[in-house]
């Protein structure tokens, strides 16, 4: 048998609990679309529908059929672990596809609400999926 300790709450300690849940949702939305508007200017530059960026698992789609990585990268980023080398990675592409180098990258992966924000209002042009030009073609076999 185990025994809860319960303390009641008083009407002011409930209402306080209430409206921070509310606050950490509305930051949380707020959040969400911030960085989903600075994914969607990057998808409008490559030439991709911009609402797919509000869209939680198509957006990471749309994201690899960016930087031309294979769709079967997306479940590298379900396993703990492998989906921070794949993201880094994909960050990487996503520099790259742009033009910007490894120092853009960095911004990427620890700033990327920024830096997407930087690649949508700033001048950089799509200039292609970069690992698709990276990988190296199979020949042809008759």
């Amino acid at each position: 048998m185990s025994t809860f300790l319960t303390v009641p709450l008083t009407d002011a300690e409930a209402a306080a609990a209430a409206g921070g849940v509310v606050v950490a949702l509305i930051l949380g939305l707020v959040g969400y679309v911030i960085g989903c508007l600075g994914l969607m200017g990057v998808f409008t530059k490559a030439g991709q529908p911009g609402w797919a960026a509000f869209v939680p698992i198509y957006n990471t789609i749309v994201l690899l059929q960016v930087v031309g990585r294979p769709l079967w990268w997306f479940l590298l980023l379900l396993v703990p672990g492998v989906n921070l080398v794949a993201m880094i990675i994909i960050m990487n592409d996503l520099s790259k596809s742009f033009g910007h180098d490894a120092g853009f990258t960095v911004g990427l992966v620890l700033l990327t609400v920024v830096f997407t924000w930087i690649l949508w209002l700033g001048s950089s042009t799509y200039r292609g999926p970069a690992a698709a030009a990276a990988s190296p073609q199979r020949p042809a076999y008759a």
